[in-house]
Formats: C-alpha cells, structure tokens, sequence
C-alpha cells in the first residue's frame, strides 16, 4: 500500500511540474494557450460523444435485430 501511495504523490508532483515547465516554456501567452487548449478538449469531447451515438444506434440496431430474429 505504502509502494502504491508513494506511486501515486510522484505522478501528482510529476504532472504539477511538467505542467508548470510546459507553461513557463511555451512560446505563446498563457490565456491563448488556455484557449487552444479548452478548443481541442471541446473538439475532443464532441468527437467522443459522436463515437459514442454512433455505437449505441449500432448497438440498438443490432439488438432489433436480434429481437427480431428471436421471435421468428
């Protein structure tokens, strides 16, 4: 448990510092990449929920069409 929570606290200060470094040495204004950054988490979050309709009409599809076969 000890081994795993150590694990944990050197990801969380990792991710802290690599973020700040990120930030400190990027070559554009902080809100412009704040704003790039909330556009691709948009973009990203749109294209999941579009994955995911897509494969639940599949999935819906699919079970209609097994209900169908069943009560033949």
């Amino acid at each position: 448990m000890r081994r795993i929570t150590g694990f944990l606290i050197g990801i969380v200060v990792g991710a802290l510092v690599g973020s700040t470094v990120a930030l400190l040495l990027a070559p554009e204004t902080g809100e412009k990449l704040r704003g790039e950054i909330r556009a691709r988490g948009d973009g990203l979050v749109a294209d999941v929920r579009q994955a995911a309709e897509a494969r639940r009409i599949e999935l819906t599809n699919r079970l209609e069409s097994l209900k169908a076969s069943h009560t033949d």
